[in-house]
């Protein structure tokens, strides 16, 4: 099965189409870590895939939740999902110490979160952490621009794409 995955997404509109670009015929299902901020930077994700998101520290607006609960699964704070054998625990990043525990109790094979705009991929205790990173959060941020990852859960791959 392939997964995508994106987070900090902060209503860029060319962010968030170009991940569905990504994900439209590769991949069977995406999550979104957190930080849609609007609906109408959630509803392009309304496409070929099963569609699950996480609620982001600036997911303020009332109707996200509905939106996307509309023609996908809204997971709230934390998510845990099973694609066959493969769990993945769902988590916007928030605390630093809650992504380092999910890591370190070896539950899920993968815990994905964003938060921090920065991309991640190590692994501890049988668990992968992958981290998408977002969009600057100022304007003169340096750093990976935002990516969507692919992760093959048959073999492990993972790919980072630029979204930018």
């Amino acid at each position: 099965m392939h997964l995508g995955i994106v987070s900090d997404t902060h209503d860029d509109l060319d962010v968030v189409h170009a991940a569905v670009d990504l994900f439209s015929g590769r991949v069977d299902a995406v999550i979104h870590c957190g930080d849609v901020i609007s609906p109408f930077a959630a509803t392009p994700f309304d496409a070929h895939f099963d569609f699950y998101a996480a609620r982001g520290n600036n997911d303020g607006e009332w109707a996200l939740q509905s939106t996307i609960d509309e023609f996908g699964t809204y997971l709230g704070e934390f998510g845990a999902l099973e694609f066959g054998d493969v769990t993945v625990a769902v988590y916007h990043g928030t605390s630093l110490e809650l992504v380092e525990a999910l890591v370190e109790a070896g539950t899920y094979d993968y815990v994905v979160h964003g938060h921090t705009h920065q991309r991640a991929h190590e692994g501890q205790n049988g668990t992968v952490r992958l981290n998408p990173g977002g969009v600057p959060i100022t304007v003169d941020a340096e750093g990976d621009p935002p990516a969507g990852i692919v992760l093959d859960t048959d073999t492990g791959e993972v790919q980072f794409h630029d979204l930018r």
